[in-house]
């Protein structure tokens, strides 16, 4: 199983390459590098590790499932069915069709789908991009609704209480809108937005866009 940083990090990177130039690839190693947001934030770490246990519980599920089926077709053959304490272990493992993805997962998703969308100018192929990246992440089906039916910022961010949380949910999404340097007029509303629903004053919001802005033009692009 790939690490659950790795993940995450796959998924954000889709969301920061739709504009595939330089200025992206370097708010990526911000983002995504040694020591970069993902690791070093704690909600974002939340929901890798969030994100790992549920992508073994479903791989856990799908050889559960196999495993059920061999014995099924054995049981049929003439050999007897399991019993007993394996029985108990095939059937306390959770049905793969029905396992919701972890909230803090679909908290981050949904944020960085909004953040890519939010002058509303997102073309075919940047959500190809980002779906493509969501597939690789294993969290496709949950980008393409949020691309299709976005869920509002109040929605995405309710709930989130600890300060540094908040803050640091408001510096992903300034990190994906400003991917390419420019900020649009649509990015600016959608960043007010934002910080309002996370309870982020103007001088805060604007002290964690320099800070932001700071590190990413300090990084060294990744490689491409």
């Amino acid at each position: 199983m790939n690490d659950p940083a790795q993940l995450l990090s796959l998924f954000l990177n889709g969301a920061l390459g739709r504009s595939g130039r330089k200025p992206a690839r370097k708010a990526s190693k911000f983002l995504t590098g040694h020591r970069g947001l993902v690791t070093s934030s704690a909600v974002l770490a939340a929901a890798g590790v969030a994100w790992g246990i549920y992508d073994s519980l479903r791989a856990g599920a799908a050889g559960a499932a196999g495993a059920a089926g061999a014995a099924g077709a054995a049981g049929a053959a003439g050999a007897p069915a399991p019993t007993g304490s394996a029985a108990s272990s095939l059937a306390a493992v959770p049905p793969l069709p029905g396992q919701a993805m972890p909230a803090e997962v679909l908290r981050i998703v949904r944020l960085a789908v909004s953040a890519a969308r939010a002058d509303g100018a997102l073309t075919e192929p940047e959500r190809a991009l980002i779906l493509e990246q969501a597939r690789q992440a294993g969290v496709e089906a949950a980008a393409a609704q949020e691309l299709e039916r976005p869920h509002p910022l109040a929605d995405i961010v309710r709930g989130v209480t600890d300060e540094d949380a908040r803050h640091d949910l408001y510096v992903l999404a300034f990190t994906i809108v400003r991917a390419d340097e420019a900020v649009t007029g649509g990015e600016r509303v959608y960043l007010a937005q934002l910080a309002h629903q996370l309870g982020i004053d103007p001088a805060t919001a604007t002290r964690l866009e320099t800070e932001t802005a700071t590190r990413i033009d300090a990084a060294a692009p990744s490689t491409p």
